[in-house]
């Protein structure tokens, strides 16, 4: 009965103080910390915006913000932007911040796939990843899987569209493309759930739940998320089915891939690398590797595509100039000519910066530790980055910092000019950084040239896009487009 009094007596507050905070309006972004309830009253007046409002605190706060949450519920944590702090954290005190406990908590889902995984596991899955990556076989095997995707589905799709003169959702048709292409590539298997008939794949549709989901863990008090889960109410609900989804859709996988044990595939590595380690379970183990690689491929490169397409189209002379690039390359782009495309290259680091598609990491160091900025961190302190906010910080990238300018990546030389992980981590930063760089790049590349090719991109009068309340920085609403197909 006292749960549930405390209950009753912490949602009143809640309801009182939100109330009292929207009458009176406050010269400042950041929230002020009210007995027993912390600092919630101001997350609920922009539970709607939380990547600008997470910016806003950053930027009033040098870059550092201390957040205070509800009594004896956990939700304590540290904001930051910092460089110097996001090089410490990620590189130079990197054995301090292991993912732990925590953060497997909220990202249970993932199991033991590498972004869960620590020490000898995530050794594991860092050295059989990277063998696979940099295999001779590799380069040909992901360029014939782009160019036929490109050619078989996405090409026939867009046309449909255009021919129709209907409005298209990018957004959907990127999710969908590199779902497609993921599956073939890790699983040798193509869901084709970017066809003409745009068929409802559950698997494909399940990580929108989960990435929506997994941010509402990080800001909701555990037990509130736990209770959730227990009853099958909310989000936790959407993240069961979602579990079941991913089961149903790899485990075949996995077992045509153990029927192929000689095919180069990263299952068929990571299987021979599990003969040395009776402890784990095959078959999950090769889920959860499976599903970590299918949101890395289909969310983050989805995601940016998406940005993508909607920056050229309200940055005109930018569109010209890539487009002028991608036509001196001829009509087939391939690896080796996407490598050469600077201009194109600058403008995705530039999408990327903007909108990283990961929006934020969490960490939590082992022992207490004192970042560069000197704050003290206690044992297991939750410790959020925010990477959206990196890239809109004018101390770390200049006046000029919300302005969409592919020329900051190309040096005088004409080169593409490279920036610190540490100030620029879309892709992480230390050890832990992004295996699959170069093949995002190459893929982003190959589909947009494809694309700027053959039509012109146009957004839908009044269609409005923002940022959705995710942990994978989707679009809200999609990016409806219409495509008129360009005559040579």
């Amino acid at each position: 009965m006292a749960f549930f009094f405390e209950c009753f007596f912490l949602s009143l507050s809640i309801i009182l103080l939100f109330v009292w905070s929207s009458r009176h309006r406050r010269a400042t972004s950041l929230p002020t910390n009210w007995p027993v309830v912390g600092m919630v009253p101001g997350l609920l007046l922009n539970i709607h915006r939380l990547h600008d409002y997470a910016t806003e605190l950053a930027a009033e706060s040098g870059g550092t913000f201390q957040w205070k949450g509800p009594l004896f519920c956990n939700m304590d944590m540290l904001l930051t932007t910092n460089p110097a702090n996001i090089h410490h954290i990620f590189s130079r005190n990197f054995s301090n911040y292991p993912k732990g406990p925590e953060f497997n908590k909220i990202f249970d889902i993932l199991g033991d796939g590498i972004f869960n995984a620590d020490f000898q596991i995530w050794e594991l899955h860092r050295r059989t990843t990277l063998s696979f990556f940099t295999h001779l076989d590799f380069y040909p095997l992901l360029e014939n899987s782009i160019s036929d995707k490109i050619q078989h589905d996405l090409l026939p799709v867009l046309d449909h569209f255009s021919q129709a003169g209907t409005d298209v959702d990018l957004q959907d048709v990127f999710q969908r493309f590199t779902f497609d292409g993921i599956c073939k590539l890790i699983l040798n298997h193509d869901p084709r759930s970017l066809c003409l008939d745009m068929p409802l794949v559950a698997c494909e549709k399940a990580f929108n739940d989960v990435v929506d989901a997994l941010l509402y863990r990080h800001i909701l008090p555990e037990g509130v998320w736990r209770l959730q889960k227990r009853l099958g109410i909310g989000k936790e609900r959407k993240l069961m089915e979602a579990s079941r989804a991913f089961d149903d859709f790899i485990y075949p996988c996995v077992d045509r891939a153990e029927e192929e044990p000689d095919r180069f595939s990263l299952l068929a590595s990571f299987k021979k690398e599990l003969q040395h380690m009776t402890n784990q379970n095959s078959k999950k183990f090769l889920r959860d590797t499976a599903l970590n690689l299918m949101l890395a491929g289909r969310d983050t490169t989805g995601a940016t595509l998406t940005w993508f397409f909607w920056l050229i189209s309200r940055h005109p002379s930018s569109e010209a100039k890539i487009r002028e690039e991608i036509d001196n390359c001829g009509r087939r782009v391939d690896v080796q000519k996407s490598r050469g495309m600077v201009y194109l290259h600058g403008a995705l680091c530039e999408t990327l910066r903007l909108y990283p598609p990961v929006a934020l990491e969490h960490k939590a160091p082992m022992r207490p530790d004192i970042l560069p900025c000197g704050k003290h961190l206690e044992e297991n302190a939750k410790v959020i980055i925010s990477l959206y906010t990196v890239g809109r910080m004018e101390s770390v990238w200049g006046k000029d910092c919300l302005e969409f300018k592919p020329e900051r990546w190309i040096s005088p030389s004409g080169k593409i000019k490279h920036e610190a992980s540490y100030k620029f981590p879309a892709f992480n930063a230390g050890p832990r950084t992004c295996l699959g760089k170069e093949m995002a790049f190459i893929q982003m590349k190959m589909v947009a040239a494809a694309i700027l090719q053959r039509y012109r991109v146009k957004l839908v009068e009044g269609h409005v896009v923002s940022p959705r309340n995710s942990v994978i920085l989707q679009t809200e609403h999609g990016l409806k487009v219409t495509l008129s197909k360009i005559i040579y």
